[in-house]
């Protein structure tokens, strides 16, 4: 039986495939990079878990996480959204994310892609934590403060240091699986032979 991180509820297997096949898993794909960060911000102040199962029904509402699209919707498909029982009906949460998206594009005019931005803030090389319990967890770390400074100068609603820090987990800036964990070393072997400040630049 292979071992899981100590933070996983293992009876509940969409939460088992989501930490297997993708947590920590690095992620350069602009695309994939605007459905984390909607979530994370639809997260601030929930659990993870209960995003997760509502992802399915925020790709819907939200045009399969194409951020052009995001960006173009209005005051109606706020209005809209506010009646989705499917996500989080927050208002703030929902204009947060029209919001973010235009911010979104704006960062890839400047810097190329979104990935290329946040992969800079360490150095294209995943950052890989020593996790012997639950206490060894950070919820913040000095990258993450900074980054999320960055994206509230930038515009962006909903993405503070914690979330953010989340964020950088989930997408694989940082490896945080457990130092037992069966995820840990793959992700590592995987990073030693991907060169990802040549894939970005």
């Amino acid at each position: 039986m292979c071992k899981r991180c100590l933070w996983l509820d293992e009876s509940k297997p969409d939460y088992v495939a989501y930490h297997d096949d993708e947590w920590g898993d690095p992620i350069w794909d602009d695309n994939k990079l605007f459905e984390f960060i909607t979530l994370e911000s639809a997260q601030a102040g929930l659990s993870w878990y209960t995003i997760l199962k509502k992802r399915a029904n925020y790709r819907d509402a939200f045009h399969d996480f194409n951020v052009q699209l995001v960006a173009n919707m209005n005051e109606g498909d706020v209005e809209h959204l506010m009646q989705n029982p499917g996500i989080v009906r927050n208002k703030a949460k929902i204009v947060a994310t029209i919001n973010n998206a235009q911010r979104f594009i704006e960062v890839q005019q400047a810097y190329g892609s979104f990935a290329k931005y946040q992969w800079e803030f360490v150095n294209f090389t995943p950052i890989v934590n020593d996790i012997k319990s639950k206490e060894d967890y950070p919820a913040t770390s000095e990258i993450s403060i900074r980054f999320a400074k960055d994206l509230k100068k930038k515009g962006f609603k909903f993405l503070g240091p914690t979330t953010v820090y989340a964020h950088m987990q989930a997408c694989g800036m940082v490896n945080d699986h457990d130092n037992d964990c069966h995820r840990k070393q793959p992700l590592i072997d995987k990073l030693a032979t991907l060169d990802l400040a040549n894939k970005l630049n």
